[in-house]
């Protein structure tokens, strides 16, 4: 399931999601500090998350799912196109760097979408995604944007990457702040990370993973079945 355009903007038009941007953005910022000169993909609803990079990228384009629709960005000139997750419409290996954000968990199909994120991405390039943690209230609440969809544990979102000829370099989390609406609480959003990141990591709202692009596909792991040792077939790598 995948939340409408109008939804998403509505969210991040409200303190919580102005919260929940910020919070997310500090994560982010430490990751790609600087992205001078690079042609940037934000895939799903990365407008809140794309301008940290709009000034200095050499190009910079937000592509939304058809099932949630689209909105112009920026003002002033329009950045965003409308696309299907198993089919973008990019030359291969066109992007330096690819956000991803609101994109995997409401995908119709996660695998094909990965794979298309894979041959849009340049060799030497790095992918980030944006998802929800399956153990945080974030996930589970319907005020929160990030509780639409297929929510992750971070093994199942880096065996998912894996299969996808992805290798995570990094993981990072964000969003220890309970997702209500109260401005006294998310106010003191940088306090909750601070404490969050120390007592309870694996709380946190939302996981941050970059990756880089695999040329090796995913060694099928070791199974048992009635007490026998057995492999899964291998898969193929196109």
């Amino acid at each position: 399931m995948q939340l409408d355009v109008r939804d998403l903007t509505d969210f991040y038009d409200a303190p919580i999601g102005q919260a929940a941007r910020r919070l997310i953005q500090r994560r982010l910022k430490l990751i790609w500090p600087e992205l001078r000169d690079r042609r940037v993909l934000g895939y799903g609803f990365a407008v809140p998350y794309l301008r940290l990079w709009l000034p200095e990228a050499e190009r910079a384009v937000a592509l939304m799912p058809a099932q949630q629709g689209v909105m112009p960005w920026p003002s002033g000139k329009n950045l965003a196109a409308l696309g299907d997750d198993d089919a973008l419409p990019f030359p291969d290996a066109f992007f330096d760097r690819i956000l991803v954000v609101h994109g995997l968990e409401g995908a119709e199909s996660m695998r094909p979408l990965l794979r298309q994120l894979w041959r849009v991405l340049a060799p030497e390039g790095r992918l980030i995604i944006v998802a929800p943690n399956r153990s945080s209230l974030w996930a589970q609440l319907e005020r929160s944007a990030f509780a639409i969809g297929r929510p992750f544990h971070r093994t199942e979102l880096g065996n998912l990457l894996r299969q996808s000829m992805f290798e995570p370099l990094v993981w990072d989390r964000a969003l220890y702040a309970p997702p209500f609406t109260s401005r006294s609480v998310m106010g003191t959003g940088t306090t909750w990370e601070r404490i969050g990141q120390r007592l309870w990591p694996a709380l946190s709202g939302v996981h941050l993973v970059e990756s880089g692009k695999s040329l090796v596909a995913a060694v099928p792991q070791p199974t048992k079945i009635r007490g026998e040792r057995v492999f899964a077939p291998a898969r193929a790598n196109s």
